[in-house]
């Protein structure tokens, strides 16, 4: 039997487990903001673009306003200039499906988890400052979580909790499930940043279909060793998803280059699957910043929608 002691520890143990998930939250925010303030906002703004532009307001013309929205008849009867005010009309949605089955796990200096997470946040920051709307699916073998778009700080800050401390599961990992459900799910276009490793079964079928209604943009995360096998002679590696154990001898040359060109093939594969569908990858390495490729991913879609 629960004494009032014991009671009493795990309310204690509890609020002191809260406060360091809320404390880690924030460090999060904190670390992402200069890229959200400094480059993200803007870039995020002019390249997701609103349905259109609806009328705010008529006020008086300045130095440097079109004249083709001068309001001819406020103008007459005033007897000086004037012209309409417009505002974006945006009510958009973003989606972040992320990848949370074991692969994710590995890093050999920091977990691709915690890349991903970092880059999810700044791009729902960016969107939370832009008040659109955020959703997020966490998927591995199938979908495992779905929360709805909604606007807010404290969403956002939700959903950034959840990324960092939710226990998946499942192991494996099956994109073409998740898809095939979010597609039943989602019915309004929206923008959808698929992050992970993509190590799953083929899902391009699924992905055609959402492609078709939604906007959806890659990340596909890498670490360095996952590219590249260094010479340190007999290892045992375990396959994190699962659970088998191979024993492999680096030292091998020609099992390194041979490992090297599967990865380099099946990247290859990837791409050109990407590709087909029309469908921006960005390629994240877990050894360089995260914002040097969402920078070039974002100057090369304001180039495509001027």
């Amino acid at each position: 039997m629960e004494t009032e002691h014991t009671k009493k520890e795990k309310e204690e143990n509890q609020q002191l487990k809260t406060k360091e998930v809320l404390k880690n939250v924030r460090k999060i925010e904190i670390r992402t903001r200069y890229l959200v303030e400094g480059l993200l906002q803007g870039a995020y703004h002019s390249v997701f673009k609103g349905r259109g532009i609806e009328f705010s307001a008529v006020r008086e013309y300045v130095q440097g306003d079109d004249v083709r929205t001068i309001d001819w008849n406020v103008t007459a009867r005033f007897n000086k200039p004037f012209v309409k005010a417009y505002i974006e009309e945006r009510d958009l949605t973003l989606y972040v499906v992320f990848d949370v089955s074991a692969s994710s796990d590995f890093g050999s200096e920091r977990e691709k988890k915690e890349i991903a997470a970092e880059m999810a946040a700044s791009l729902m920051f960016a969107a939370l400052k832009n008040n659109d709307k955020v959703g997020l699916c966490l998927f591995s073998k199938g979908i495992e979580e779905f929360i709805p778009p909604r606007k807010g700080r404290k969403h956002v800050m939700k959903l950034v909790r959840e990324i960092l401390y939710y226990e998946p599961k499942e192991k494996t990992t099956d994109l073409a499930l998740a898809l095939a459900k979010l597609s039943n799910i989602i019915k309004k276009r929206s923008i959808i940043f698929i992050i992970s490793d993509f190590m799953t079964p083929e899902f391009t079928k699924p992905l055609k279909i959402m492609k078709n209604k939604h906007d959806i943009i890659a990340i596909n995360l890498r670490d360095v060793r996952e590219e590249n096998i260094p010479d340190v002679g007999y290892i045992e590696l375990e396959d994190s998803e699962t659970g088998e154990q191979l024993i492999i001898n680096t030292s091998d040359k020609s099992f390194r280059e041979s490992y090297v060109k599967l990865v380099r093939k099946k990247n290859r594969q990837l791409r050109r699957d990407f590709n087909k569908l029309r469908v921006d990858m960005i390629q994240l390495r877990s050894d360089e910043p995260f914002e040097l490729p969402l920078r070039k991913f974002f100057r090369l879609r304001k180039k495509r929608v001027r």
